[in-house]
């Protein structure tokens, strides 16, 4: 697992981010008009910010609408090198998100499953993971708030805006 070097977006990227949050599918001509560039341009700066890692246009699916109907946060402890069990965990397809973390537990592992069987076989077989020792199951009784329309507001004070982004 690696971190990437961190961008400063300059404010027109993270206008044109902002407006790919609201609408991945938004022509670039709609943008343009929203940010003040010529098409081209806004292409262009998609494609560098696609290329450089900054975003990512997906699909998102709301799991329920898809027979999906279990959801459940685990909390896992580790012995070792945590990054060892999160790169097994994060290869079991019903895992959609996992982090490393300090605190009482050493991984958090977000786990979306058919039904509470599946979630079930999937919590054994994080138990079964070489180097953990424990987990808990936290399973999402309701969703309060999900969004992805972060990380478009700039840094705090004047930072540097990376060339082209």
């Amino acid at each position: 697992m690696t971190i990437r070097r961190q961008f400063v977006l300059d404010d027109v990227s993270r206008a044109i981010i902002e407006q790919l949050q609201e609408d991945g599918r938004r022509p670039y001509a709609r943008i343009a008009t929203a940010v003040g560039l010529s098409e081209a341009a806004v292409r262009q700066r998609v494609q560098r910010l696609l290329d450089a890692g900054v975003m990512q246009i997906v699909g998102v699916t709301d799991p329920l609408q898809v027979g999906f109907s279990r959801q459940a946060m685990v909390g896992v402890r580790t012995s070792g090198d945590a990054r060892t069990a999160a790169e097994r965990i994060a290869a079991f397809t019903e895992v959609d998100y996992v982090v490393i973390t300090a605190g009482s537990v050493d991984l958090f592992v977000e786990v979306v499953c058919e039904d509470d069987d599946q979630l079930l076989d999937v919590v054994a077989r994080i138990r079964g993971v070489e180097g953990v020792e424990s987990t808990e199951t936290h399973v999402y009784l309701g969703l309060a708030k999900q969004t992805y329309a972060w990380g478009t507001r700039g840094p705090q004070g004047p930072a540097p805006a990376a060339p082209g982004l």
